[in-house]
């Protein structure tokens, strides 16, 4: 009897064994070809979609080992290489595509990353091999977006067609849908009745005359993190107060492309493990508003990353439960963080009710006058603040120079006498006062050449969200000082790191590699500025071609490029405007020193895919 029960005990385990091996070979089959078609939607088009860097579609050979086609690196050499006539259209899943802050990439290459720390919402590029070559299509019913100021209160709801965030946070004033828009009441999860009334109270903390948060022009530029719709950054805007708002694509999904589409500066980005892309004493202010922030974890680090960036004196606001509420573990956060900021020589300088505003020093004698051995310890001298392009954070205090510690605050004049004072980081490049002034009397005329050449086609309000791709000292953005617009100056990551000037004069932006894309939705910018960026990934072996793409993917339907560029760059281009959809709005020898260079101005044609796809 014994052996007759083992034997039916093994053939029902090898049935068993059988079958389980069958399910998972089944669900093996079926995920697989599901992550691996994610990367692969833009196949409905052709399998030409997804090639290496640098090679056309029409001429691409997957057998080349990433080999780039000189064709496209070396312009004016490739006279004979072919050229597309036109680009596929990507499937339209893909209309929210942010090549480098792409989820399913991470699925499908199998990334290990610390969820905890945020690894999953950082940076992580496509290899050449799984990059588009295909238009980013709008969603169905997009229309031109709704004109500055008008854009701060209501959006098209078609153009961001995602409500779940007006159903999540009904109660707190975030958005809401009516008919066709999204309206956007100016709540936030810390202020339901409206972001201009905390505004107000904040100011009111900290004894600012009439309650205006500009304090006369000596707080000027912000960092919002965790920012939502980015209404607190929106409302700042009439107080001469201009915010980074900052936040993830997390579980509160296009928080800042409704930013964005509302015209208000927003940048994608996380404090995670790098360090953010802004250089060391940029912000007067940072802010976080119920952020939902563990700002204790790994011994302060990212409290001590906003250390870094904020100005000798400048303040955090930090409104949260911790500040206030009175249960056990709300009281263990409140002390555990006093004491930190304590150690690195913050003080309360107001408290009121849901919301504390802690101060930075002016200098460094708090910091000598610490006992050895405090914790957090200060930075290494060796180590350069301002060097943040995929550089980790350090659990380190960010000690000032000796210039700045001496001078006991930042030194920069008021706004908007800011935006045209040469700032005292002038000297970290050994430029002199005759040339930020003879740069800015530059820039001034070439815009004046650029408006002028754009004059048939625009309105004083057409253009809201503009980028300067290659910002230099940021004299493109002072010329427009006086068009309601907003800029994002963008400084290449392995040149010199003048973003820290532009900072100074009052303006923002980050630090970025063309050679990758971007961190922005698609449709985000009315007008890109592209001043030699061609002739520099040139000389870095990358793709003119994937530039080109990822500019049309960021840039709004009937948006405008400025290029300025030598001649074979511009020739370059042209070649492809058919492939693109765009069209010439004007063309203009360089009217300054530089008689080589020539401005191509071109306006993103198609609106909609099926407009597109109906004229090829």
């Amino acid at each position: 009897m014994r052996g007759r029960t083992d034997g039916s005990q093994k053939k029902r385990l090898i049935t068993i064994v059988g079958v389980v091996a069958v399910f998972l070979i089944f669900l093996y089959a079926y995920y697989g070809s599901f992550f691996g078609s994610q990367g692969r939607g833009a196949l409905e088009y052709g399998s030409r979609s997804l090639r290496k860097l640098g090679s056309s579609y029409l001429g691409g050979d997957d057998e080349d080992d990433g080999k780039q086609d000189e064709s496209l690196t070396k312009f004016g050499d490739g006279e004979d290489s072919v050229t597309p006539k036109s680009f596929p259209v990507c499937d339209d899943r893909y209309s929210e595509l942010i090549p480098c802050l792409d989820r399913n990439l991470i699925y499908q290459m199998r990334l290990k990353l610390d969820l905890s720390l945020m690894e999953h919402y950082e940076r992580h590029c496509p290899p050449p091999e799984r990059r588009y070559n295909c238009l980013i299509p709008p969603p169905h019913g997009y229309k031109v977006p709704i004109k500055w100021p008008k854009s701060r209160d209501e959006v098209w709801k078609a153009n961001i067609p995602h409500t779940h965030l007006a159903q999540e946070k009904s109660d707190q004033n975030w958005m809401v849908v009516k008919g066709d828009k999204i309206n956007f009441p100016g709540g936030g999860t810390h202020f339901h009745y409206g972001a201009d009334k905390y505004i107000t109270a904040m100011a009111n903390m900290l004894n600012y005359s009439n309650n205006i948060l500009n304090n006369d022009g000596r707080l000027r530029t912000m960092l919002d993190v965790g920012c939502g719709v980015a209404s607190f950054g929106g409302y700042l805007l009439s107080s001469n107060i201009i915010a980074m708002s900052l936040a993830p694509n997390d579980v509160h999904q296009n928080q800042i492309q409704f930013a964005l589409e509302r015209g208000i500066p927003a940048y994608l980005g996380v404090l995670g493990t790098r360090r953010l892309p802004y250089p060391s004493r940029s912000f007067e202010l940072a802010h976080c508003s119920r952020c939902r922030i563990d700002w204790l974890q790994r011994d302060g680090i990212l409290l001590l990353e906003l250390d870094r960036v904020l100005r000798p004196g400048g303040y955090f606001a930090y409104s949260s439960p911790e500040a206030y509420a009175q249960d056990d573990e709300d009281l263990r956060i409140w002390r555990e963080m006093s004491a930190l900021v304590e150690r690195m020589c913050w003080r309360v300088a107001s408290k009121r009710n849901q919301t504390v505003i802690w101060q930075k020093p002016l200098n460094n004698d708090c910091y000598m006058a610490r006992e050895p051995g405090t914790q957090p310890p200060m930075c290494q001298s060796d180590k350069d603040p301002d060097a943040v392009w995929g550089v980790l954070m350090e659990a380190c205090i960010t000690p000032y120079t000796e210039h700045d510690h001496k001078a006991s605050g930042s030194g920069l004049a008021p706004w908007p006498a800011r935006l045209t004072s040469p700032p005292p980081r002038l000297s970290d490049f050994g430029y002199s006062t005759d040339m930020f002034t003879k740069d800015i009397e530059i820039w001034q005329r070439r815009v004046e050449n650029y408006w002028s050449l754009l004059d048939s086609k625009i309105s004083s309000d057409t253009i809201r969200n503009v980028m300067d791709m290659k910002a230099n000292m940021g004299s493109f953005a002072a010329a427009l000082r006086t068009k309601d617009v907003w800029v994002m100056n963008v400084v290449s990551a392995d040149g010199p790191n003048t973003l820290k000037i532009i900072y100074d004069r009052g303006l923002i932006g980050s630090i970025h590699n063309w050679c990758e894309a971007y961190s922005t939705y698609p449709r985000t910018y009315d007008l890109l500025h592209a001043w030699n960026i061609f002739s520099d990934i040139e000389k870095k072996g990358c793709s003119g071609e994937d530039l080109l793409l990822e500019m049309d993917r960021i840039l709004r339907p009937t948006g405008f490029i400025i290029l300025k560029d030598k001649q074979s760059v511009v020739d370059f281009i042209k070649k492809y405007l058919i492939a693109l959809h765009w069209e010439v709005v004007a063309t203009s020898d360089s009217s300054d020193e530089e008689g080589d260079e020539i401005v191509l101005i071109v306006q993103k044609m198609w609106l909609t895919s099926e407009s597109f796809r109906d004229t090829e």
